[in-house]
């Protein structure tokens, strides 16, 4: 058995869609799985702890991560500044690590097309249908009839991004679409980018054949 460079798991979906109900499952399931840790210049909620919920930058060292190179995404919402500082998350795929992201399709381009590309897996979560989208929305009870109708606006655009997935999923029984979740990802960790013992345990494999007849 190789040791396996973890994988940068990109979760994208429509608010309903399923995708932070699966995303808890996964962390429950395996426990080299976890969360990436964003960076934001908001300042720290009561009982907030830098490094668990965030790292707290202000706006100087949130620009000059970016500027290095240091992020790999980022993004504003309103006056404050949110993203995935790639220093962890390097650490923990070196170190065997699956580190989730539950970002949006914006999120998920810039991740891959980061320095760490080459090790995402993206996965889009699909509604069975936007009927079905829009009573998951409803039955949760979290958002006023006004909110709900602008996730369902933003919802037909962030659908349109599908095809930039690497598997797309119709979440129509979340044990179901939680089965196929675990099957991906298991497949996944062992491509070849993945195992970087390979080289190694073929060069031995080859040299095994010297002075063989």
């Amino acid at each position: 058995m190789t040791n396996r460079r973890g994988l940068l798991i990109i979760l994208s979906s429509p608010s309903g869609a399923g995708k932070s109900t699966l995303s808890k499952r996964l962390i429950e399931w395996d426990p080299d799985i976890s969360f990436s840790v964003s960076a934001t210049t908001r300042k720290p909620r009561e009982g907030e702890v830098n490094g668990q919920d965030y790292y707290f930058k202000s706006h100087n060292e949130f620009e000059s991560l970016v500027k290095n190179g240091e992020m790999l995404e980022h993004a504003q919402v309103f006056d404050n500044f949110y993203g995935s500082p790639k220093g962890p998350v390097e650490y923990a795929i070196n170190a065997g690590h699956d580190v989730l992201f539950d970002i949006d399709w914006q999120g998920g381009q810039q991740v891959r097309a980061s320095a760490l590309g080459k090790h995402v897996l993206s996965i889009f979560i699909l509604p069975p249908s936007i009927l079905e989208l829009e009573r998951r929305l409803k039955t949760r009870a979290q958002d006023s009839n006004e909110v709900i109708a602008g996730r369902m606006v933003k919802s037909r655009d962030e659908i349109s991004h599908w095809p930039e997935y690497d598997f797309v999923l119709v979440n129509d029984d979340l044990n179901e679409t939680f089965g196929r979740l675990k099957t991906i990802i298991s497949a996944e960790r062992l491509r070849i980018s993945q195992q970087p013992e390979l080289v190694d345990i073929v060069r031995t494999l080859n040299n095994e054949f010297e002075g063989r007849p």
